[in-house]
């Protein structure tokens, strides 16, 4: 079975983008915290997004910007198998996109039951919130930011019942970062 990962960006205050959607603050020019995102980049899985978290990534990794500025993460993420979930696309035009449909619970059990690598929520609010609550998210990964937003986008928001977390693995780094890594008890 396939296991369903998050990873994500969170400001001290739990939000993992501010109340008009800028995640500019989890970008740090750093060299042991970009080491460690390339280093997270070049490994092998399919990455899941929901409809506004997939057009603001392919509105940005395809582009020369993107590969100037982080080359060995724009080469991944464009090679990189993707799914995004979606009512109201029509078509997904970012290479290696595979456009889904369905109900997202029903969905991500039958791929969580095909052979292949695993697969990584990046961003996605909404996606996170329902698949926490059908239990199907096997580890959260949280880059804990020192900044305090103040409001914004929590990724758990809707999330019904409490869902109890074990901390599996953490690091610090010296911009302020804290990874945190948990599995649900």
């Amino acid at each position: 079975m396939r296991k369903l990962m998050v990873f994500n960006s969170m400001s001290l205050d739990g939000f993992i983008a501010d109340g008009k959607g800028d995640m500019s603050w989890a970008h740090k020019q750093d060299e042991e915290w970009n080491s460690f995102v390339a280093g997270n980049a070049s490994g092998d899985g399919v990455l899941v997004f929901g409809r506004k978290t997939y057009d603001m990534m392919a509105g940005y990794w395809p582009t020369a910007l993107a590969a100037q500025n982080s080359p060995v993460v724009a080469k991944r993420m464009n090679e990189l198998q993707k799914i995004v979930f979606s009512r109201t696309m029509e078509n997904a035009s970012w290479q290696n996109t595979t456009l889904m449909k369905g109900e997202l619970a029903d969905e991500m059990k039958r791929l969580k039951e095909q052979p292949g690598a695993g697969l990584v929520i990046l961003g996605s609010a909404s996606i996170v919130a329902q698949l926490s609550d059908a239990r199907l998210i096997d580890e959260y990964q949280v880059a804990t930011n020192p900044v305090v937003l103040g409001g914004g986008k929590s990724m758990f928001d809707g999330v019904a019942e409490k869902l109890p977390l074990k901390l599996i693995r953490s690091r610090s780094f010296q911009n302020g970062n804290v990874f945190l890594t948990y599995q649900p008890v």
